[in-house]
């Protein structure tokens, strides 16, 4: 039997009211399958829709139109109940910022999913000790975010997002407030994920330097798929593709 998609977009569309009346739509007739063990890069530039997609498949908002089926359950038939367990229970999500609670220390930090999903504390803290470990973080258990460095942040939320042992990985422009240094051993460390563990990663990005570490590119112009399919050796395959979408 055809393994399920975790991801399946049949051709959403989004709009959104204005304020001053009538309707913008930002997606238009989206499609496309995730299959589990890949690793995705969903580009494209600011007010392409590539967020309004990613907060889509994060169950974090709603198609106007069109299905999203999530490892096969249509989420639109969903109540708000179902959707945030759906979203605790299969994925896990990094963020550019980090979002890290402040007051709270790593360990509580990486704890946090599996108190939503109802784990004893003895578990949840061997649990948040083997993902910070994971990261190379075992030491830092009691240090607070404004304790460590944005790599280490990021590894902290990475930690997080593993927590829970995820289906997939949802990274929102996961190196957008780290240096290119620090980005680069991020990005390295999504692959080893994907690589080794065969962890799903969709990433969100509006660079091309970045979709490299992916072994697959979605490209959103203008709200509507331009490219999917093997990264092109430069962007320029990408930037043809938008030119054909305006024509």
């Amino acid at each position: 039997m055809r393994d399920i998609p975790i991801i399946s977009m049949d051709k959403i569309c989004k709009k959104f009211p204005l304020a001053v009346g009538g309707e913008q739509q930002v997606l238009f007739d989206v499609s496309f399958d995730v299959m589990q063990g890949e690793f995705v890069s969903i580009m494209g530039p600011s007010g392409s829709g590539k967020s309004t997609c990613m907060n889509i498949i994060g169950a974090l908002d709603s198609a106007t139109s069109g299905v999203y089926k999530l490892y096969g359950k249509d989420t639109s038939t969903m109540e708000p109940d179902e959707l945030a367990t759906i979203r605790n229970e299969y994925i896990g999500f990094v963020f550019q910022n980090f979002n890290l609670l402040p007051k709270r220390n790593m360990l509580d930090n990486v704890m946090l999913p599996l108190m939503y999903r109802g784990w004893g504390m003895a578990d949840r803290i061997q649990r948040a000790k083997e993902m910070l470990k994971l990261v190379d973080l075992e030491n830092f258990e009691t240090y607070f975010p404004t304790q460590l460095s944005g790599g280490m942040k990021q590894r902290v939320a990475i930690a997080r997002a593993l927590s829970g042992n995820p289906k997939l990985i949802l990274a929102d422009e996961p190196t957008g407030a780290l240096d290119s240094k620090i980005g680069n051993e991020i990005l390295r460390f999504f692959k080893k994920l994907n690589k080794e563990m065969g962890i799903t990663i969709v990433m969100i990005t509006h660079e091309f330097e970045i979709t490299q570490y992916a072994n697959r590119v979605i490209h959103i112009y203008d709200g509507r798929v331009t490219y999917d399919g093997k990264i092109p050796a430069n962007e320029s395959v990408l930037i043809k593709s938008e030119q054909r979408n305006k024509k």
